[in-house]
């Protein structure tokens, strides 16, 4: 994560109603976040697993299967995912390095609140199974299984494509019998799928005003720019911090029926 995002972190939990972030413990800005969470001791921080289009923990020639030629993870999730799938050798890097990366997040000194990963790749069977593993040695309780309600977001937005959810469906589902068969804490709805790099002031308040009963996760990407180093092109990343310091947003997340919290809290 870049210093951008550290920031405009601090700022949506200093001012606003961020109450968990997540670390890429390999990424650019990666000791500065951590020097901002421990200054930040109520913000419940995660760890985010990278195993696609970041920087491994490892060195890149420990994972030639997994890394392109810049000695980066490749790009190309479904014939990662394929490889790590059907190939030995691939399978056994991406283990050690979801291992090395929970080593590392340890390494921080810093309570692990949950977990979750880039592009949501722990849907992946053999992924998750590898974080599941490495969870249970390092002390993980919590991990996020990415199922947004589409029924709220037609109401939310009547007019808007929410995406296609039935690709994924049935990975989501699995990962949480998985999870919840080894006692982690999971997310009843998660928001931030359809609209990710955009979630704007209005839509968090539509959902917010429709909440489902559970414990619910709204993520966002916040940074106080939207062209710093590493950005996603055409993230809205501004108007998300915004939208977690808005006036109404704050009116709403902290009215008697719902509480702010990490995933430790519920």
């Amino acid at each position: 994560m870049a210093a951008e995002v550290n920031e405009a972190v601090e700022i949506a939990h200093r001012d606003g109603i961020l109450s968990a972030t997540s670390l890429m413990v390999s990424g650019l800005g990666a000791a500065d976040a951590v020097a901002r969470a421990r200054r930040l001791p109520s913000l419940r921080v995660g760890l985010h697993l990278v195993l696609v289009d970041g920087v491994p923990t490892l060195p890149p020639e420990r994972l030639p299967d997994l890394v392109g030629d810049d000695g980066r993870f490749r790009t190309d999730i479904a014939k990662l995912g394929f490889d790590i799938f059907t190939r030995p050798s691939a399978r056994r890097q991406m283990v050690a390095e979801v291992e090395a990366q929970f080593a590392a997040y340890r390494a921080t000194g810093l309570p692990l609140d949950h977990v979750n990963a880039h592009r949501h790749f722990h849907l992946h069977p053999s992924i998750a199974s590898a974080i599941l593993a490495a969870g249970k040695r390092y002390g993980m309780t919590a991990l996020r299984v990415p199922l947004e309600p589409r029924a709220v977001l037609a109401k939310v937005q009547p007019a808007g494509r929410a995406g296609v959810a039935w690709i994924s469906a049935p990975w989501i589902r699995m990962l949480g019998t998985r999870a919840r068969r080894v006692g982690l804490r999971t997310p009843d709805a998660v928001f931030g799928l359809a609209w990710s790099g955009a979630m704007t002031a209005e839509r968090v308040e539509g959902v917010l005003r429709m909440v489902p009963e559970g414990r619910t996760e709204i993520y966002f990407h916040p940074a106080i720019r939207n062209d710093f180093p590493g950005h996603a092109p055409g993230y809205r990343y501004v108007e998300e911090l915004t939208a977690l310091t808005a006036p109404g947003v704050i009116a709403m997340a902290r009215r008697g029926d719902v509480t702010i919290g990490g995933y430790a809290d519920f």
